[in-house]
């Protein structure tokens, strides 16, 4: 049968079986045949069909020509160089880039002489920090993705790649703090500021699923508990949390494409506008001051400036950061708890194992009453004015009672004649019967014994339930169910979604994740197994659940999605938002980024009268005047084709 889609229903079926041609030792498919002949026939073309004829460049002039003298073009070579070259796409572009970037601002070797800060440090140290994380998790990739879990040296790389991935999440949001009470989206600065603030948010997305991708307790907790966020928003059906296949590509694909083109694109801003100036000592007053403190922000510095080698940053900044990495790694390892399976939930807590399976029949159970993606249930559905789970609707399909104990044991009863026909007469009973005996199994099981393993449940009119249940609980112990849950879905078995709502549906589950301080009233998405750092960079998303009258709210999890997406956009809109974007002018933090140069190393005061003056920053035509113990006086020479800063006494000349 065809799996082709309707649309292409009268296309070329090429599942049927193929036709081979045999000569002497070689058996050749016609299909091989029919690409191979495509491609000598796409090679016969490239060779005979004749190329557009565009620009050609001028032959040599012939020996003894008359050349022109130096700095002039000869005629031939104007034809060559005139204006349709000028047209092409890739002189455009190259002339627009070396317009925007010219080679002296992508590699500086000099800085103004204010940069000279610790926190600006912070964003080579964090492309340093990436570039670990990067190398460590293309070094797991090599041994495949659960060699760190069995292997000494996988889990070293492991705990590499935990570490380099800690430095660069702790070393970017430094280096945001940094940059806001420098109030650096000044001077045409918005987009760097928001490219930056973008750049994290993509690497908590980043961070995120990588956690999700460890296959370990830690990251089944988190994706069960993180399930709900994502279903209330509707995205679930689409971003199944649950499905570790799926996020370990998000992590080593998508997401980290997306990342590093826009932290690509923040480096090239910086370069491009050059670092924010130092804030004035006093803020400007009146509209005309504030135009002036404004154009001089958005200016070259004209100030002095100092030497800049930004290839030895990088490379001393990325030893540190590998030094460091593996230091970390190397004493303090990295969390590894194993993963709670059906089979040990069976085996250490067979009591709730056989309630929650007998709730899954009754229709009681968590996953059962749920509602969308997974059935039409609505005990789990959040509504904030709009359900948007109940929007994107049923998309990963699960019957409970089917999936978890019904599929399953049908396969015990093709070996069992006397099982068969419990299964059969559970089977065969209709929808409220069914129901009654699980109800009346759910209250005696509370009182259930084991007698060297055997289950033993006080008499109750349950029916075939207490059969059905024990098998299950036999099939759960052999480590079969599993297997079983795993084996419903075709392909690699990545797809964690069955075994890990069953899971949840019981309390074994959380008392783990209790026992190991993970629960939601400590923050739980954030913390991690043992003493091991978790994910302290979601503290403003988890903020909203430990606040009192949203934490027992049906739609906690729309209310903490709603205000963290509106603290996130109210973030990227500093730059416009007046009184927000002045914090740092009022809160002089910035005093102690540049106080080796004071607050304005130009010199200049920048008052709000100085600014409306037109001294704010750097004086139009004039020079930097430092004041204080250890400055240089400095003045503008005048008369040459480009100003140039004197510094007397001295002092080094600096062509700007």
């Amino acid at each position: 049968m065809s799996h082709a889609s309707p649309l292409f229903a009268a296309a070329v079926n090429l599942d049927q079986p193929g036709r081979y041609l045999h000569w002497s030792i070689f058996t050749v498919s016609v299909a091989n045949l029919v690409l191979i002949a495509v491609m000598v026939v796409i090679f016969g073309l490239a060779l005979l069909l004749p190329f557009p004829r565009g620009g050609r460049e001028p032959e040599a002039d012939p020996p003894g020509a008359e050349t022109a003298p130096a700095g002039t073009t000869s005629a031939s070579s104007n034809e060559w160089r005139g204006e349709p070259d000028n047209t092409m796409w890739t002189a455009r572009l190259r002339r627009r880039a070396l317009d925007v970037l010219p080679p002296d601002k992508l590699l500086p070797d000099r800085q103004p002489a204010y940069v000279s800060s610790w926190v600006y440090v912070l964003g080579v140290a964090t492309l340093a920090a990436l570039g670990m994380a990067v190398a460590s998790g293309m070094v797991i990739a090599l041994g495949g993705v659960d060699w760190w879990h069995t292997n000494p040296v996988g889990h070293f790389c492991n705990s590499l790649h935990l570490w380099s991935v800690e430095l660069f999440t702790a070393f970017m949001v430094i280096h945001l703090w940094g940059k806001f009470w420098m109030a650096a989206w000044r001077g045409r600065r918005a987009l760097t500021w928001m490219t930056g603030l973008v750049a994290f948010v993509a690497s908590v997305v980043e961070c995120f699923t990588g956690y999700l991708s460890q296959q370990n307790f830690d990251s089944q907790w988190i994706s069960t508990n993180g399930k709900d966020a994502v279903n209330a928003t509707g995205f679930g059906a689409f971003f199944n949390l649950l499905n570790v296949g799926q996020m370990l590509l998000w992590y080593v694909v998508l997401i980290p494409i997306v990342l590093v083109a826009i932290v690509g694109a923040h480096v090239l801003l910086v370069r491009v506008r050059g670092v924010s100036h130092p804030l004035p000592s006093r803020r400007p007053r009146g509209r005309a001051a504030k135009r002036a403190a404004a154009a001089s922000d958005a200016s070259d510095w004209r100030g002095p400036t100092r030497h800049y080698d930004i290839v030895k940053e990088a490379v001393v900044a990325s030893v540190v950061s590998l030094m460091l990495v593996i230091v970390l790694a190397s004493i303090l390892s990295s969390p590894d708890a194993p993963p709670v399976t059906i089979s040990s939930w069976a085996s250490v807590a067979p009591a709730d194992f056989m309630a929650t399976s007998a709730s899954e029949l009754a229709g009681t159970s968590e996953t059962a009453r749920y509602g969308p993606p997974y059935n039409n249930g609505t005990a789990n559905v959040q509504r904030l004015g709009v359900s948007w789970q109940m929007l994107a609707g049923v998309r990963l399909p699960i019957d409970p009672a089917q999936a978890f104990v019904l599929t399953p044991l049908s396969k015990v009863a093709t070996n069992d004649p006397s099982f068969a026909r419990e299964l059969h007469r559970y089977e065969m009973a209709g929808a409220p019967q069914q129901s009654a005996w699980a109800d009346a199994y759910l209250q005696a099981v509370d009182h259930v014994v084991f007698r060297q393993g055997t289950p033993v449940v006080p008499r109750a009119p349950d029916g075939p339930v207490p059969a059905l249940i024990a098998t299950e609980l036999t099939l759960a112990r052999s480590g079969a169910l599993d297997a079983d849950l795993i084996a419903q879905q075709p392909f690699y078995g990545t797809n964690f979604t069955k075994p890990l709502l069953f899971l949840e549906d019981g309390n074994y589950f959380a008392s783990r994740a209790t026992a190991g301080h993970l629960t939601g009233t400590q923050w739980g998405v954030m913390n991690e197994t043992g003493s091991y750092p978790g994910q302290p960079w979601l503290w403003l998303y988890t903020l909203w659940y430990q606040v009192p009258g949203f934490r027992t709210s049906p739609n906690v999890d729309l209310i903490a999605i709603y205000l963290t997406g509106a603290a996130t956009i109210v973030l990227l809109g500093v730059p416009f938002i007046p009184g927000l974007r002045d914090i740092p002018s009022v809160v002089p933090v910035h005093r102690l980024i540049w106080r080796q140069h004071g607050s304005d190393p130009s010199g200049s005061d920048r008052s709000g009268d100085d600014a409306g003056s037109g001294r704010s920053g750097m004086p139009p035509g004039g020079g930097a005047r430092p004041t204080g113990p250890g400055t240089q006086e400095t003045h503008a020479v005048k008369g040459d084709d480009e100003p140039r800063t004197v510094v007397e006494r001295g002092g080094p000349v600096h062509d700007e």
